[in-house]
């Protein structure tokens, strides 16, 4: 696959991937195959490979953020990055990182980790040639609206980085890509993880038979239609939808209660069901909606989201799956996994790091990555091996 990895033009400048300490495993596995594919091409492609710091035996810049005292921070760089191009990978959800205020442990927030990569920007001090952040899952996303008197955080956020200096975000799965309006000037791109998905899903259930007659996909709401609209349509299935019927008279825990799932669809009796959406958070309203299509007679239920955040833990997936509600759950890498999940029998992780790797290698050399971002003929040709028996899962 080498000449996958061949490009017409030079790099727009030496390639520097910034991983921050909540991104170190991602980063390093998306290091490893930038560094293998630029030794296979070395010989293939010497305009482009004699150029200056292009075969590297790591692209990966030292970075530290250490604290004092009080528990404030400073951004530190420990190497030249003048004339760089930087892509810098933060992962806003990784709580399991702690610092000391005044002798008390904290575990890092979003807000933290936000907070460092605006150090990291601002000790980059304008002296790179471009900068791209890459934030898996975007920065108070969720909040990418108003409806009463309250912050549109999302929104400040990516004007902020702009105004930092940063060229271009890429994230994935954007809770709402609308708010992209909010930098309209500069490069946003929320990336989908459909092909990943379709591969974890198959290599985990090799019998299932992706046609309308064995299979449909079900959106858990009218916001995640988009997603499961594209899923069904490369595989061939029908679509479901749920909406949620809220109590707008409270609010708990920041949002309003969900009331009921209505659903829109046909007949599910015997179907294998796969639920897309883009984070499982507390996982009420998954299970909710699994317990729903088994009420309806759905034959197994696999769950595929692109965050897999578990707030409240892992025992009611573990008793959804039990209790024959859940076959399996796929989430991405895209953000910490505690140990607990990754052991856990029904969970699949569809791990994204040469993706990110093909995008930044890609972008690095000023070159198209629509082929990335819609991989309609990568999902086609692997469906067709699929249906041919010619993949082999027993690696898996």
């Amino acid at each position: 696959m080498a000449s996958e990895h061949v490009y017409e033009s030079a790099p727009v400048g030496e390639l520097g991937i910034i991983s921050l300490e909540s991104c170190k495993s991602l980063g390093n596995k998306v290091n490893d195959y930038i560094v293998n594919w630029r030794r296979e091409t070395e010989k293939e492609a010497p305009a482009t490979t004699n150029y200056p710091g292009y075969e590297k035996d790591s692209y990966l810049v030292e970075t530290q953020c250490p604290r004092f005292g009080t528990g404030e921070a400073k951004g530190v760089i420990k190497q030249t990055i003048r004339g760089d191009d930087i892509y810098i990978m933060v992962d806003v959800c990784n709580y399991s990182l702690t610092y000391t205020v005044c002798g008390h442990e904290n575990h890092m927030s979003p807000d933290d980790h936000y907070a460092d990569l605006k150090r990291i920007i601002a000790a980059i001090n304008g002296k790179s040639k471009r900068i791209t952040v890459i934030m898996p899952f975007l920065y108070e996303s969720r909040q990418h609206r108003r409806s009463m008197r309250e912050s549109l955080d999302c929104a400040m956020a990516l004007q902020e980085l702009i105004s930092m200096g940063v060229d271009s975000i890429i994230t994935f799965d954007a809770h709402d890509p609308r708010v992209q309006n909010a930098i309209p000037r500069n490069s946003f791109e929320t990336v989908m993880p459909t092909y990943q998905f379709i591969k974890a899903l198959l290599s985990s259930a090799p019998d299932l038979k992706p046609d309308a007659e064995h299979m449909m996909v079900i959106s858990p709401d009218e916001g995640a239609m988009n997603r499961a609209v594209y899923f069904a349509t490369m595989l061939g299935l029908d679509v479901g939808m749920f909406y949620k019927r809220r109590d707008y008279t409270q609010i708990v825990n920041g949002r309003n209660p969900i009331v009921a799932h209505e659903f829109l669809g046909s007949d599910l009796e015997g179907k294998d069901v796969v639920i897309l959406d883009d984070m499982i958070s507390s996982g009420d309203s998954m299970i909710d909606v699994a317990t729903d299509l088994k009420k309806r007679k759905a034959n197994r239920i696999f769950v595929c989201t692109t965050f897999g955040l578990f707030t409240n833990g892992l025992k009611k997936f573990d008793d959804a799956v039990e209790a024959g509600l859940i076959e399996k759950v796929i989430t991405t890498n895209l953000i910490y996994q505690t140990p607990e999940l990754l052991e856990r029998p029904w969970y699949v992780s569809a791990d994204m790091s040469k993706y990110i790797a093909l995008l930044i290698d890609t972008l690095n050399h000023d070159a198209s990555i629509s082929k990335y971002l819609s991989p309609t003929d990568r999902i086609h040709s692997y469906l067709a091996k699929f249906r041919a028996g010619e993949l082999d899962f027993q690696k898996k």
